[in-house]
This record gives C-alpha cells, sequence and structure tokens, in this order.
C-alpha cells in the first residue's frame, strides 16, 4: 500500500449499501490535508532545517505540479527522505550533478535521473557532497517549481508547514470527496477461490477490473446497439444489486490514509452484510518522477499506475497492480 508514494485519486465501491456507515464518512470527511506553494526554489528541499522538520521527524511528500513528466523537469519527494529529479539534457548538464540516463529515452538520451538521500549520514553541511548540491540549486542552475506538499506525523500540528512556508504563495487544500449512490447496477459475481473465472459461475480478476473502470467513470453500461460512446457490458455472470455506495477522493493522498481506509473496509464485514465484496482503488499521479517504490515512471499513452484491491465478506483478498507501457512491473 505504501509502494507508490504519490497518490492522486481513490476510489471505493461498496455493493448492496445505500448510505455510507458512520465510521467510513467521518474518515472520508476527515481526509488529511495538503499544501500548495507556487514558485518554491528547489533549494529549499534540502535545507537542513527543513531536513530536521519534516524528513526526519515524519513522512513527507513532496511533487512538482503542472509538470508533465515525458517533456519537463519534475521533482518528487519520497518519505524515505530520496529526492528524484527527472532532468532534461540541458537542465541535466547545467546543474553538474550526477545520475544516469532515463532508461526510457529511446536511442537518443533527452532525460536524465538524479537521486539524492536527504538522509544520507554523509550529507551534511561540512560535506563536499551537500555544498555541492546547494551551490548547484542556489547558484549554477536555480530551479523554482510549483510542489504539492503533504506530511504525516502523529505529534506535529496542521500549522507547522503553512507558517515554515509563509514567505511563500502557499495554500492548504483539503481534498475532494464524492458520494454517490448508484441504482440497478449489474455486478460481476466473484469467487475468492477463483482468481481466472469459471464459465457460468464467476468472472476474472481481469474481468473485474475493466468493469470498475467503467464504474468510475459513470459510463452507461446497457450496451445498447444505438450507442456511438460505449457498447461495454458487465461481464457475465452477473448480479443485479438494488443500490451500491460509490465513493471517490481526489488531491493529494497520503499512502497513511490508505492504510487507515483499507483497515476499515475489512473492518465492514464484522457484522453479516448483503455485499459479497467490497473494492478499493488506488491510482497514483500520472506524471511523478517514480511510481512503485523508487522504480522510475514514464508517461507513454497514459501514464498509468495503480492498484486495487478487492475485499470478500469471508475475509480472502485479491490485489491487482497495473502500470502502463513506460514502467517496471510492480514488485
Amino acid at each position: 500500500m505504501k509502494c507508490i508514494a504519490h497518490l492522486q485519486k481513490v476510489s471505493f465501491l461498496i455493493p448492496e449499501c445505500g448510505i455510507l456507515p458512520k465510521e467510513l464518512k467521518s474518515l472520508v470527511t476527515e481526509t488529511a490535508p495538503f499544501y500548495s506553494v507556487k514558485n518554491l526554489p528547489l533549494h529549499e528541499l534540502i535545507t537542513h532545517e527543513f531536513i530536521n522538520t519534516f524528513v526526519k521527524k515524519g513522512l513527507c511528500y513532496a511533487l512538482t505540479y503542472n509538470t508533465n513528466i515525458d517533456q519537463d523537469n519534475t521533482v518528487g519527494l519520497l518519505p524515505n527522505g530520496k529526492l528524484i529529479l527527472s532532468l532534461d539534457k540541458d537542465t541535466y548538464e547545467e546543474t553538474g550533478l550526477q545520475g544516469h540516463p532515463s532508461q526510457y529515452s529511446g536511442r537518443k538520451t533527452r532525460k536524465f535521473i538524479v537521486s539524492i538521500d536527504l538522509m544520507d549520514s554523509s550529507f551534511t553541511l561540512e560535506s563536499k557532497k551537500y555544498k555541492r548540491t546547494c551551490w548547484s540549486f542556489k547558484e549554477k542552475k536555480p530551479l523554482k517549481f510549483d510542489f504539492l506538499l503533504a506530511w504525516y506525523c502523529a505529534d506535529a500540528g496542521e500549522s507547522t508547514m503553512m507558517s515554515y512556508f509563509s514567505k511563500y504563495q502557499i495554500q492548504k487544500h483539503h481534498p475532494k470527496v464524492e458520494l454517490s449512490t448508484v441504482s440497478d447496477l449489474q455486478c460481476p459475481v466473484l469467487q475468492s477461490n477463483e482468481l481466472e473465472g469459471e464459465p457460468e459461475s464467476s468472472c476474472s480478476a481481469s474481468e473485474l477490473f475493466d468493469w470498475l473502470g467503467a464504474v468510475f467513470c459513470n459510463a452507461d453500461l446497457n450496451n445498447e446497439p444505438n450507442s456511438f460512446v460505449s457498447t461495454y457490458c458487465c461481464p457475465q455472470p452477473s448480479t443485479a444489486v438494488a443500490k451500491a455506495c460509490l465513493c471517490t477522493i481526489t488531491g493529494f493522498i497520503l499512502p497513511e490514509t490508505i492504510c487507515v481506509l483499507l483497515e476499515r473496509l475489512c473492518h465492514y464485514f464484522d457484522e453479516p452484510k448483503l455485499a459479497p465484496w467490497v473494492t478499493l482503488s488506488v491510482q497514483g499521479f500520472a506524471d511523478s518522477p517514480v511510481s512503485w517504490r523508487e522504480n522510475e515512471h514514464g508517461f507513454h499513452k497514459g501514464g498509468e499506475h495503480m492498484y486495487n484491491f478487492v475485499i470478500f465478506n469471508n475475509q480472502d483478498y485479491w490485489l491487482q497492480m497495473a502500470v502502463g507501457t513506460l514502467d517496471d512491473c510492480p514488485p
């Protein structure tokens, strides 16, 4: 669940549920805030004050936004203290930092990856490595970006990041929460022990994955012959559900929030329910420089990297992971 650091969207679907349970509703409406900072100099993320305040005292996440991974310079800070830079050839050469060519550059290298470990014990104020990095970001090639920031620390107040970056254009945001009830929904029949599905008995995991994508997009699943938008329909066998609860959270979402949400969904079946299963789908940012753990991320056509949990009422579960063409396979 913590393999993807930069999360943009999480959705969960509960069949045979018309009203979201109070415990789940309070959790999604109290999702941790995140922050946006415009024109933030990159050197601010390598100061020892920032490292000691945020990186070493909690889990800090940062990601450039309004940038395209396949065209622009992009930066991401991971909770383990790794600062990952995806730079075009000219910028990389101007910084003078050591990195390696992007594995998705093709025949002619146009992008380079630089990794800086802010938690490295040798990354001290007096070290040559630190001084060279500061000189690069402050003097040789000053870089500024619009950043999304989030910080998880049980003992700190929400105002800490606002006050720290008060001299910049910083704004606090709350993730957008959309709750809806889907009526008369045809749902695939699933059996937890039949991952590949069985004819006339159950649908496969891949069929469910496609179907969820259509549901989350509010696609019409009637497969009417005169439809020019979509001829997709629910895989068979299926069952009609009178009502299903659909919730989508969009923003800069902490992986720690996903852990809590998954635990709550597992406890949904502590008491008998009509629903045979629930799903939790999580999507990473398409233009993040990394996807799974520290693996380099490429865009190609969509920049997909996501995972999906299917939790059954007997506490069995499926975990599906998906990436686009320019990505390593998930661990």
